[in-house]
């Protein structure tokens, strides 16, 4: 029986693998598809926009480098000479079509950034990511059946078991990480409501006869949208139809160029079309992410429309929070409650990006009412606070969990401080525990940091910048669970300690320690 299985081997499913794996987990991932490679998650349809705290994710375990090189990104930043302070940001996408300057952004409103090697976003493709994870994941014990496909899923106080063909995989708790039309969250009875779409979205690779009628980049009309990529060919458009397309089907070349021809007001002409897909923007969410042993994470917990490229990044944030927890309860040190903080704190996070794409859809709705709102929005958007605050609400830096601590910091993404040894925070944290940064020249939390070496990981001197913090507690997810200032109280960080961590306790005889648990021999059990 193994500790986990998750159905799904997509960067989400495959990012809480690795999580689990690093645990000391036992995993199995069951996936659909029998390959990785496609030409959806190749470049350009397999394209991507990771934000800063999805890379930050990376880096903390270790594979920024590997993401990068497999993204073929060649200015690695953490190769740079270290800045006194964090660059401005170099992108910030656009809101609802209306590109935005990144030259704009109010870097004094982002008072938690520090220089590092993770500060911006990157441009990947589905198919970089999978693969720096798959080989993670190999590496950890993850055990990977492709060409898997679930059709059953059973679960008692012990243990589920899923079904794929006529293999039966038993495990003491199950992931559904299979996507937007997730099967686990059928068979499981998840309860899955929202809003039906306003409109249906198509992305295609296409030769075109006459491609300057296009205009590049996006292009709101009053008939939706199109967005013509720098990739020779490739196309997206809105067509807001109220969803109407039949989207069991695939599109046909005559369909997409009369909806092409619509939406752009042109008379464009499509040669031929290689490949096409359909979307909406249906926004579901589940109304929780846990029922017994089985629990949900990324698309399979929530759908919108890809506006914003906020689905990949809502998903890696998921497989963050619910790895550290999911792998406390396996090893039976897990606080009371601990699993269950999974759905009360990224069920917000992913209400707030459905809520996101709504926004957009209404804005670019292609009505009197909208056109006026949109008018509004783009004036906005055209300041320097609007601007702003996109780039919050999209790099992550808006997020702050509900974690009932006052300092202002707890409950946001730890920021990468930097030791004046030169470690990073990032760099304490490869090996999946907490983190306990003690910035007080009495190192005031030595004593209350005992008895926890297997889940926190001690660390006291000075740093370059402590932000006015004098210690700090970073749960293994990045979240700051708790921050104290210039002289920090060890009983408070004690109550903060046990909270996520559980009570202090020697190691006694055959008790696992930290290393063990992330033997190759652990990693691969899988009884």
């Amino acid at each position: 029986m193994y500790d986990v299985t998750i159905v799904g081997a997509g960067p989400v499913g495959l990012f809480l693998a690795c999580e689990l794996g690093l645990a000391g987990c036992s995993v199995l991932v069951l996936e659909r598809e029998p390959e990785l490679r496609s030409p959806w998650t190749a470049h350009p349809l397999g394209m991507r926009g990771l934000s800063a705290a999805s890379v930050e994710a990376f880096h903390r375990r270790g594979m920024l480098h590997s993401l990068l090189a497999a993204s073929g990104v060649r200015d690695d930043p953490g190769t740079d000479p270290e800045p006194d302070e964090a660059p401005p940001p170099r992108g910030v996408s656009h809101f609802a079509g209306i590109m935005l300057d990144p030259a704009d952004i109010d870097v004094t409103a982002l008072p938690f950034r520090l220089p590092g090697p993770a500060t911006e976003g990157v441009m990947t493709t589905l198919e970089a990511v999978g693969t720096v994870l798959s080989e993670r994941a190999a590496e950890l014990g993850v055990r990977i059946v492709r060409g898997a496909e679930v059709s059953e899923v059973t679960q008692d106080g012990e243990k589920v078991i899923a079904r794929a063909g006529e293999q039966a995989y038993t495990a003491r708790l199950l992931v559904g990480c299979d996507g937007g039309r997730s099967t686990v969250r059928k068979l499981a009875g998840f309860d899955f409501v929202g809003t039906e779409p306003q409109f249906t979205g198509y992305t295609m690779l296409a030769a075109i006869a006459d491609p300057e009628k296009l205009r590049p980049g996006f292009t709101l009309t009053p008939t939706g949208m199109y967005l013509r990529m720098p990739t020779q060919g490739h196309v997206g458009m809105l067509d807001f139809d109220g969803g109407a397309f039949d989207r069991s089907r695939t599109p046909t070349r005559d369909h997409l160029q009369t909806v092409l021809r619509r939406v752009s007001g042109t008379d464009v002409t499509l040669d031929d079309v290689r490949l096409a897909s359909s979307f909406t923007d249906r926004a579901m969410q589940a109304t929780t992410y846990r029922r017994g042993r089985v629990l949900l994470a990324g698309d399979a917990a929530h759908i919108h429309s890809p506006l914003g490229a906020q689905g990949l990044n809502t998903g890696i944030g998921d497989a963050v929070n619910l790895g550290w927890k999911l792998a406390a309860t396996v090893h039976g040190r897990a606080p009371d409650g601990l699993l269950d903080t999974y759905t009360g704190e990224r069920r917000p996070v992913g209400a707030q990006v459905l809520d996101w794409t709504r926004a957009q859809a209404a804005v670019m709705k292609p009505d009197p009412a909208s056109q006026a709102i949109q008018a509004l929005v783009r004036d906005v958007l055209g300041t320097r606070d609007g601007t702003t605050y996109v780039y919050r609400r999209t790099s992550g830096a808006a997020t702050r969990l509900d974690l009932g601590e006052a300092h202002p910091l707890a409950g946001r993404d730890a920021p990468d401080f930097r030791l004046e040894d030169g470690t990073r925070l990032g760099d304490l944290m490869r090996d999946g525990r907490g983190v306990a940064l003690d910035f007080s020249a009495e190192r005031r939390l030595s004593g209350a940091a005992k008895g926890r070496e297997d889940r926190i990981r001690y660390v006291a001197g000075p740093a370059r910048n402590d932000l006015g913090c004098g210690a700090v507690l970073v749960r293994p997810d990045g979240v700051v669970a708790w921050a104290d200032d210039r002289t920090p109280d060890p009983e408070a960080f004690e109550r903060a300690a046990t909270r996520w961590f559980g009570a202090p306790a020697r190691l006694l005889p055959g008790r696992m320690t930290h290393g063990e648990a992330t033997s190759p021999r652990h990693r691969g059990d899988s009884a």
